[in-house]
């Protein structure tokens, strides 16, 4: 199954032209799915060749405009390319109300629909599945209201041992095999014995996102474990009252998140434009937690690779 993130955007509120602002690219097996969306990320999924026509659900953290001041021209351009597949959009309360204004004063009729769910952001809660992946909120601490997301892969069945199958397997019991069950004759003996004729799925890939927010313990308990974390860093830990005063955290801050929660591997990201160089957010970050890298516009992290 594929489990494989790219990073677009890096950069905090005021532009730079080195870095656009945030927003990353998830793509679970066939599936787009994009979180956030600064301004230019239609022409990062351009230039990074990410096929538009495979996205279908679009996740706003919250509603400052390095987030998604974005999304209205990504709309407008996927309806030019004659879109008419359905699109999911989850967003803290306005968002809905922001684009059906935009719309209706570009005269924008779209040829597909938008669904648009409003995020909770005080609570962590399931808020969406489908049959590959459980994504839940994080609830975080900023000066709107603002969530994360955690992605979790579903498990998947047992696969058949092709050499190992026999002849007169059933459809039924075929499927009991993938489930995990043995099979028993009438009278109560083994007739297939599940490992004998099946191997473990793969193991299920998790990650997390976390936008915008004041350092925020009450979060380690919901990321915990998961393969791959993404933590905004906006200052070094010498701006640690500039970062408290505006509601962000600090390389160390993030990595001390990461360190607690136990995570596989650490990206911080969404750096303030006060910072030409980043190889002191890395060095901070890994004095605390060493599995700790930058998030890079164009690198691509396979969740799966992170954990066997």
């Amino acid at each position: 199954m594929s489990f494989q993130l790219t990073i677009l955007g890096t950069g905090s509120a005021t532009p730079v032209l080195t870095r656009n602002p945030t927003a990353h690219h998830l793509q679970i097996e066939q599936e787009g799915y994009l979180i956030d969306c600064g301004e230019g990320t239609q022409n990062q999924l351009l230039h990074y060749k990410i096929r538009t026509t495979k996205l279908k659900y679009i996740f706003i953290t919250h509603l400052h405009g390095d987030h998604f001041f974005g999304l209205i021209g990504l709309l407008s351009t996927l309806n030019m390319h004659r879109r008419i597949e359905d699109l999911w959009i989850f967003a803290p309360k306005g968002l809905a109300e922001i684009i059906t204004i935009q719309l209706k004063y570009s005269d924008t009729r779209l040829n597909f629909k938008i669904h648009f769910t409003e995020t909770q952001t005080e609570k962590s809660y399931l808020l969406f599945e489908n049959d590959n992946v459980t994504i839940t909120t994080i609830p975080l601490i900023h000066r709107v209201p603002c969530c994360g997301f955690l992605f979790r892969e579903k498990r998947k069945k047992r696969k058949i041992v092709k050499n190992t199958k026999p002849a007169d397997l059933t459809f039924e019991e075929i499927k009991m095999l993938k489930d995990g069950e043995d099979i028993f004759h009438l009278d109560g003996s083994v007739k297939y014995k599940n490992e004998d004729y099946t191997t473990p799925s793969l193991k299920s890939s998790s990650y997390a996102f976390c936008s915008d927010t004041l350092f925020n313990e009450s979060i380690i308990d919901i990321v915990k474990n998961v393969d791959m974390l993404y933590h905004e860093a906006t200052f070094l830990d010498e701006l640690l009252p500039r970062a408290t005063q505006t509601n962000h955290s600090t390389t160390k801050q993030a990595a001390l998140i990461a360190k607690k929660a136990k995570v596989g591997k650490l990206i911080i990201g969404h750096y303030s434009s006060r910072y030409k160089e980043l190889e002191t957010h890395l060095a901070e970050a890994r004095e605390v937690f060493m599995n700790s890298y930058l998030a890079i516009e164009g690198e691509i992290h396979k969740v799966r690779d992170i954990k066997a």
